[in-house]
C-alpha cells in the first residue's frame, strides 16, 4: 500500500508550519517531509536543513530532490527519502509552493492538497511576529494572498484564522472521513 503525499500550501504567515507539526501530532497516520532550504538553519520557523546555495546545487545534481523549486531569493526541496515512507504506506505533509503542484502530481500519484487560509490581518500580525521579512516584505506577500491553485486538483479548503485545534480536526476529517 502507498502513501499519499499531502500537500500544504498557502500565503506567508498562514500557519503552514504549524498546522503540519499539530496534524502529525493528532495523526499517527501522518509523517512530516523535512525540507532543504538554503536559508540559516537558525532562521525559525519549521524545522528544516538549512545548506549554501552551493551544497544545494551539488544535492540537486546528485538527485538528492524528489521536488525542488525557487521562492523568494531561496531554494527549497523535498528529500528524495520521501519516496521510502509513501512506498511504506505512511502519508506524508509537505509545505509545497503552489508554483510547484503540477510538478508534484506528476511525481507524486495520489497527491492530495490542503489550501490553508487566513484573513488579511491574522496574516499580517503573524507575518510581522515571526521577524524574518521587513513591512515592505510582508506588504508584497500579502498582495499575492489571492494568487489561485492550478487546475486538476483535490482541494481540502480551510481556514486558519481560528483556533489550531479546529483546523487540524477539519483537516483530519478531510483526510481521513469515518464512513456513516
Amino acid at each position: 500500500m502507498n502513501g499519499r503525499l499531502i500537500a500544504v500550501v498557502g500565503p506567508s504567515g498562514v500557519g503552514k508550519d504549524t498546522v503540519m507539526e499539530a496534524m502529525a501530532e493528532a495523526e499517527p497516520r501522518l509523517g512530516l517531509v523535512r525540507r532543504v532550504i538554503t536559508r540559516p538553519t537558525g532562521a525559525g520557523g519549521e524545522v528544516f536543513e538549512g545548506v549554501t546555495v552551493p551544497t544545494f546545487q551539488a544535492m540537486a545534481r546528485d538527485g538528492a530532490f524528489a521536488l525542488s523549486w525557487s521562492a523568494h531569493g531561496l531554494h527549497y526541496g523535498i528529500p528524495v527519502e520521501v519516496d521510502a515512507a509513501l512506498g511504506a504506506g505512511r502519508d506524508m505533509l509537505a509545505n509545497l509552493s503552489r508554483s510547484v503542484l503540477m510538478q508534484a502530481k506528476a511525481r507524486f500519484p495520489g497527491l492530495r492538497v490542503i489550501a490553508l487560509t487566513a484573513d488579511p490581518d491574522t496574516l499580517a500580525q503573524r507575518l510581522a511576529g515571526r521577524g524574518r521579512e521587513s513591512e515592505k516584505d510582508i506588504l508584497k506577500r500579502l498582495s499575492r494572498v489571492g494568487t489561485d491553485l492550478p487546475a486538476g486538483f483535490d482541494v481540502i479548503r480551510i481556514d486558519n484564522s481560528g483556533a489550531l485545534v479546529d483546523t487540524v480536526r477539519a483537516a483530519r476529517d478531510a483526510l481521513y472521513p469515518v464512513s456513516a
